[in-house]
């Protein structure tokens, strides 16, 4: 018979943590990351001479900016939803929602978008410095910033991880 006291834990992470994780994941990710900033920075540049030569020369600074946006949108989650696993009830189910259900909470649906947010506007900035100092004209650089900055935020943190674990 089994002891009542007895707990038995299982590691479950949320999908967003596994940033933090270095493992085979990465192997695809780099790659995948990396096209997509290409693709988007070919397209945001428009009619630029020699696009071709400056996504080659730019794009991996951008990927590596954007890396460094989504690790701190998913630092953001992780600072919350740790101390909220310990309070009571209410608080707890919006750490669980940050952590594995962002559509089960409102409050943690806000919380993952403000993180996802930030992390777009850390991506912004970091590309608009980075495509700034590579010579583009300013408009050039405010726009091709912004579309890479909306279009590759981390919207992946909204995924319910829990659909994995059922």
């Amino acid at each position: 018979m089994k002891n009542p006291t007895t707990r038995i834990y299982n590691i479950l992470l949320p999908l967003w943590l596994l940033i933090f994780l270095p493992s085979y994941l990465w192997l695809a990710l780099i790659p995948l990351n990396y096209i997509i900033d290409r693709v988007v920075l070919r397209w945001s540049l428009g009619d630029m001479p020699d696009k071709g030569l400056f996504c080659r020369r730019h794009t991996w600074k951008i990927c590596l900016a954007g890396f460094l946006s989504d690790f701190a949108g998913a630092l953001i989650l992780l600072i919350i939803s740790i101390p909220l696993a310990d309070l009571n009830e209410k608080l707890y189910d919006i750490g669980h929602a940050i952590m594995f259900d962002p559509f089960s909470n409102p409050v943690g649906l806000l919380i993952v978008v403000a993180s996802i947010a930030v992390s777009a506007v850390c991506i912004y900035f970091l590309d608009k410095w980075i495509l700034g100092r590579a010579g583009l004209d300013p408009e050039q650089v405010k726009r091709s910033a912004l579309r890479l900055a909306l279009i590759t935020a981390p919207y992946l943190y909204l995924f319910p991880s829990r659909l994995l674990y059922k």
